[in-house]
């Protein structure tokens, strides 16, 4: 686990358990990995190739609100290797995740590829900006010919990071990628049905060979 990133998890309640459950002494003298506060080659692309994420905010009364957000792949966009940046569309209008990181900026995110059984953990905090479409950062985040209306655009100014383990992480695919994973087995089974249609095609040649003698 990144050392940042335990380090805003780590709170005085969380020590109590951890010492209650005797492994205190375990993360007392962690030292981790330092690297947290920039994402890497690796962390930039995996945030572009995902197509989802989970984004947890708080409201004011103190309870924890998590929305899924989707769209296309890299829609999640990558400005630089602190800050991240989506666009916000107009939809059922409730507002609970846009009205709680106005309040409180401070959101966590986890964004998931359930194929290679992976798992990213973001802190970071929010930026709202009005959604300008001729901006050039309207120009990055906005999706090309999808219909509804943006209004806003959220910057996610990383705080830290941290890779998750694998476990329980139960593999999930894609239409998209079931449909490659099977185009090995559609061209073989092609290929099978036309020999098949070959071979039943030269049986019925012989047979009629046969019979006219």
């Amino acid at each position: 686990m990144s050392y940042g990133f335990l380090d805003i998890a780590t709170t005085p309640g969380v020590r109590t358990m951890q010492a209650e459950m005797g492994s205190a002494h375990v993360w007392e003298r962690f030292e981790g990995d330092r690297a947290f506060d920039r994402f890497g080659r690796n962390e930039m692309d995996f945030i572009a190739a995902r197509d989802s994420f989970y984004m947890a905010t708080v409201s004011e009364t103190g309870w924890p609100y998590v929305q899924h957000r989707g769209g296309p792949a890299g829609f999640l966009t990558v400005l630089d290797e602190r800050t991240l940046a989506f666009a916000d569309y107009r939809g059922n209008r409730q507002y609970i995740s846009t009205g709680n990181a106005r309040a409180n900026a401070r959101v966590a995110l986890i964004l998931m590829d359930y194929v290679r059984q992976a798992r990213l953990k973001i802190f970071a905090t929010v930026e709202l900006l009005p959604a300008e479409p001729d901006s050039n950062l309207a120009g990055q985040v906005l999706t090309p010919g999808y219909r509804a209306r943006p209004e806003r655009i959220v910057l996610l100014h990383l705080a830290a990071f941290d890779w998750n383990c694998p476990q329980h992480i139960t593999p999930r695919f894609t239409e998209a990628e079931i449909i490659e994973t099977m185009r090995g087995v559609r061209e073989r089974l092609a290929g099978l049905e036309d020999e098949n249609a070959r071979l039943r095609a030269e049986l019925a040649l012989a047979g009629h060979r046969e019979g006219a003698r």
